[in-house]
């Protein structure tokens, strides 16, 4: 052993640095204390006391530390209780022999169970207790997954149940088949219990765990399909309510029935099942009404854009410009038909405001159509009248004639007459003030 071990060096070597100076007369003293220290270190025998520690430096540093002499003492010489935790390892090392050794005489092989437990059953203490607990945990856990998976009401009961029959499945197997098959009589006997876990009852709860387990499986899946359907569904209102046109509702109600077809496609005697049985009549019900209202949403759509591409076509023609009858009819017609389809919207379609909206705008652009359209048949009748009766009157009159009978003044009055009622804007009004100035002329 070591006169001064490495953490006693450490102490003192950090209250040497701390005490010589930052000469040259220091950093000699400081190296003749190491030089020392360190050949304590290189010694083997008895360790350092706390007069040997103080003798080797108090002659360089007279003011020393007492306090880090006896620390570094105390390091350098540990007291008996020290001593006896060395035995410590020696002991743990001997423990863990002695249990590796009990640990393999308690493995499951049969060769191995089988001798010590004709020479000395004691050992095997711990495999009985092993398998009473395990027992006794098998047949809690299978109970409690029965009750939770096969009367679930709720997906809280499933996931409690999964865990059940993974302890179940868990205890089962840590218990050993060869010994309920060979040795059952001896194990209860050992213990004087009162039970028979025999290997066809061990084969029986087997099956029931994984019966269990493959319907935890269906189970979970019908979960999975249901939380997706639900999704879908949550997802297809949304987009529904907030779809600003008719093509993105109907996407949105296509949606929808996907949602509820995977609805009708879980599996039967599932929780999930029973679970979403009355949510589909929900469903189904606002299905109904959501489809009713798109179809009678989509039919209104369909009548606004027919009315404004009719009404497109008749604000084609220039209300400004003079047109002939039959363009002012056929103009007539087209706005009447735009007229039509908004009209046929109900006043319960979603559409019904925009279309009254339109019907407004178009009836008022169908009536100055039909004014103007009136206008040009009075103003044509007008001119036809006037040119009747001019042709009538060139009759008995020559057109170089200078003077005119009383009676033939009346008449050229009731030409100019007639062609006053010609209106502006009309296909006859240039042709119609032309007379209208020439008969005025032969009137003054």
């Amino acid at each position: 052993m070591s006169r001064l071990n490495p953490r006693a060096f450490e102490i003192l070597k950090a209250e040497i640095l701390r005490c010589s100076a930052n000469d040259i007369a220091g950093e000699v003293q400081r190296d003749i204390a190491l030089r020392r220290l360190e050949r304590f270190q290189a010694q083997t025998g008895a360790p350092l006391t706390l007069e040997d520690l103080r003798d080797a430096i108090v002659d360089l540093f007279p003011g020393f530390s007492e306090k880090v002499l006896k620390a570094a003492a105390r390091a350098n010489c540990p007291s008996p209780a020290m001593n006896r935790l060395r035995l410590v390892p020696a002991v743990l090392v001997g423990l863990a022999g002695l249990a590796g050794g009990i640990w393999v005489l308690n493995l499951p092989y049969p060769p191995i169970r089988w001798t010590v437990a004709r020479v000395a059953p004691i050992v095997l203490l711990p495999s009985f207790i092993s398998m009473d607990k395990n027992y006794r945990q098998a047949i809690a856990a299978t109970e409690q997954a029965d009750q939770l998976v096969n009367q679930a009401t709720s997906a809280a009961d499933l996931e409690l149940g999964t865990t059940k029959v993974k302890t179940a499945q868990k205890s089962l197997d840590a218990l050993p088949v060869w010994f309920l098959g060979y040795y059952p009589q001896a194990y209860c006997g050992f213990f004087q219990c009162t039970w028979r876990f025999t290997l066809d009852e061990f084969q029986d709860a087997r099956k029931e765990v994984a019966r269990m387990d493959a319907k935890l499986f269906q189970e979970n899946n019908a979960q999975t399909q249901l939380n997706q359907a639900d999704q879908l569904l949550g997802t297809a209102k949304q987009q529904y309510q907030a779809a600003p046109n008719a093509t993105t509702k109907q996407a949105a109600i296509t949606q929808w029935q996907q949602a509820i077809d995977q609805l009708h496609q879980l599996p039967e005697q599932t929780l999930a099942e029973r679970m979403a049985r009355p949510k589909l009549t929900a469903y189904e019900r606002d299905f109904q009404q959501v489809s009713g209202l798109a179809m009678g949403t989509a039919q209104s759509s369909n009548l606004i854009e027919a009315a404004k591409i009719f009404a497109k076509t008749a604000q084609q023609l220039d209300l400004q410009a003079p047109h002939a009858v039959v363009e002012w009819e056929e103009n007539q017609k087209q706005w009447e038909t735009a007229i039509d389809r908004l009209e046929k919207i109900d006043f319960k379609d979603p559409d019904y405001q925009q279309a009254q909206t339109l019907l407004a705008k178009y009836t008022q652009s169908l009536s100055r159509v039909q004014i103007r359209l009136k206008n040009e048949q009075a103003s044509t009748q007008a001119f036809n009248e006037a040119q009747r009766l001019r042709n009538d009157l060139y009759e008995v009159v020559p057109a170089n004639a200078t003077a005119l009978s009383p009676s033939q003044t009346r008449q050229l009055r009731v030409i100019a007459d007639t062609l006053e009622a010609v209106q502006p804007n009309t296909t006859v009004y240039a042709k119609a003030q032309v007379m209208l100035k020439a008969a005025n002329s032969r009137l003054k």
